[in-house]
């Protein structure tokens, strides 16, 4: 089954002068185990290539059940002084957790974030 990225996870993003970043937090530790398998750089940059990007870095934080994606030139010129309507690349974040992913149905609910408690 197909589902969007924010269903197990959330994401912050920001600049770092023509770069950009973006962390990519999972809801569960099952959730951090099957993005760990599916959510590669490559898988990233690909999806990633309309905004410019030369190619994507990923770093593991498995303690902190995330990953951060360097976006190697994604912003051009950088922030300060890019005419870009994203020139902090902040929309990156939002962006990201529009991807399309295949996951077995038995695996998503182990996924997704616990319900909150009335």
């Amino acid at each position: 089954m197909y589902i969007r990225l924010y269903e197990i996870a959330y994401a912050r993003s920001g600049d770092k002068g023509s770069d950009a970043n973006v962390g990519v937090i999972a809801y569960t530790p099952e959730g951090y185990d099957f993005l760990h398998k599916v959510l590669t750089a490559e898988h990233l940059s690909k999806f990633l290539a309309p905004t410019g990007l030369q190619c994507a870095i990923r770093y593991e934080l498995p303690n902190l059940l995330a990953f951060n994606f360097v976006l190697k030139g994604a912003l051009g010129v950088g922030g300060s002084q890019s005419l870009r309507i994203d020139a902090q690349g902040k929309a990156l974040g939002q962006i990201t957790l529009e991807l399309l992913l295949d996951i077995p149905e038995a695996q998503l609910q182990k996924c997704m974030p616990p319900k909150a408690i009335p």
